[in-house]
């Protein structure tokens, strides 16, 4: 089968070299020359997903894989499109459609009868229906249901692990109809591989969802779940800090009882699914209240953050502050919606002098990202934004004029800060 995948970032690459490993000949489409030139040679474009760079380089090498600036063309060549361009909202929650308009505009020019176009992109629910149905149509002279297959297939992957997760997660498709979702599901049946588990209520594989909108659902749903559970955990963890209490043996006693799960508190939850899905559902349901004050509780923690630590250290103005960690995640060279930012706003706020470091990240990359990288400076306070690895063994030698560590993901040994003082959002007493 031909395959062609439209935007080769960091889910639609290794979704390229997943087809690819299947042996199917796949098409990659993307608007930057640099990432099609580094496929083309069998070069990762950007590091930290595990297996893609081995994986992609035998996909090129053996003619399996390819890729062009050139979306049309390569959809013209293809039996099947997945989209995996990005989708935002701006600072009112308000979706931004055009890269995706420019997009499926693109897919739309190149489609032939007989086409599956697949969007695995996140959509508020009634997207595919509603807009690119009659956008595929108008820019094809074709008719959905008639002459080609439409569904939506939400992505379910976390990057740093998409290859193993592929296989762990049952892939969820919904057609706009009926024939569309038997295309759908025996086209994911032909690009994917499942482990068995015995935990969930059906086999693992290509589940129908039944509808378009069921999918775009399902995919909001667990996304604003999360949030809506992490919320409540630092809503959980403020309350401990006013009480003395160390939230996480609450935590961890509520989840021993089986029907209670609750996620760690945190500075704040970034990447690309959490702070965006939310005001996606947001968008289709803007009376859901609870999801509001979820999503507004977990913004506010990097401010949060910063409170705690003044009221340790004292008046911040004029102190240098490092922030340790860059990247939403730790392991992940990502920095999308970190709560980085957020922290060195409110630090700023404070009149502190705000330092960055982070182990995955050069002192340029930080400073073409926005943030004021941490040259060697003296530094009196430090936060812990990423659970990177590399911080577990942290300790007062690396940060010889370090008075006050906040650790807001819960990473470092207290133990080892045992002179200092060493604060956990939600820790109890010290």
């Amino acid at each position: 089968m031909k395959i062609c995948v439209v935007a080769l970032g960091k889910i639609g690459l290794p979704l390229a070299v997943q087809f690819a490993s299947k042996g199917h000949t796949v098409i990659g489409a993307d608007v930057n020359p640099k990432v099609v030139a580094d496929v083309n040679a069998g070069t990762e474009p950007f590091p930290g997903e595990h297996r893609l760079g081995e994986l992609l380089k035998t996909a090129v090498a053996e003619g399996r894989l390819s890729a062009t600036v050139d979306t049309a063309a390569a959809v013209a060549e293809s039996e099947a499109v997945v989209i995996v361009v990005p989708l935002f909202v701006d600072a009112e929650g308000v979706p931004d459609f055009g890269w995706m308009d420019a997009a499926t505009d693109a897919v739309a020019k190149g489609l032939k009868p007989g086409t599956l176009v697949s969007y695995e992109t996140t959509l508020p629910v009634g997207t595919t229906r509603e807009r690119w149905a009659p956008r595929l149509e108008s820019g094809s002279g074709l008719r959905v249901g008639e002459d080609f297959h439409l569904v939506f297939s939400p992505e379910r992957v976390l990057t740093g692990r998409v290859f193993a997760d592929l296989r762990r997660y049952p892939k969820l498709v919904g057609g706009v109809d009926e024939a569309s979702a038997k295309a759908g599901v025996e086209f994911y049946e032909a690009v994917l591989d499942f482990d068995e588990r015995e935990d969930l209520p059906r086999a693992n594989g290509v589940w129908d969802l039944g509808s378009a909108e069921a999918s775009e659902m399902a995919k909001l749903a667990e996304t604003t779940y999360r949030d809506v559970n992490i919320g409540l955990a630092n809503q959980f963890a403020r309350f401990a800090d006013k009480q003395g209490l160390d939230v996480m043996k609450v935590i961890e006693a509520c989840n021993s009882q089986p029907y209670s799960h609750i996620h760690r508190p945190g500075i704040a939850v970034g990447g690309h699914c959490i702070p965006i899905y939310p005001q996606m559902y947001l968008w289709n349901d803007p009376e859901a209240t609870v999801v509001r004050s979820a999503r507004a509780a977990n913004a506010a923690m990097p401010s949060y953050a910063v409170d705690v630590l003044a009221a340790a250290y004292g008046d911040l103005a004029g102190a240098n502050v490092l922030v340790l960690g860059a990247a939403y995640r730790g392991g992940v060279k990502e920095t999308a919606f970190s709560g980085v930012f957020g922290l060195v706003e409110s630090l700023r706020a404070k009149g502190a002098h705000p330092f960055v470091a982070d182990p995955m990240y050069t002192v340029d990359e930080l400073e073409h990202e926005g943030l004021p990288a941490h040259r060697g400076e003296a530094v009196t306070a430090a936060l812990v934004q990423a659970d990177h690895a590399e911080y577990r063994a942290l300790s007062p030698a690396d940060l010889p004029d370090v008075r006050v560590l906040l650790d807001g993901r819960r990473v470092t040994d207290p133990a080892a800060w045992a002179d200092r003082r060493h604060i956990v959002i939600g820790g109890g007493a010290e």
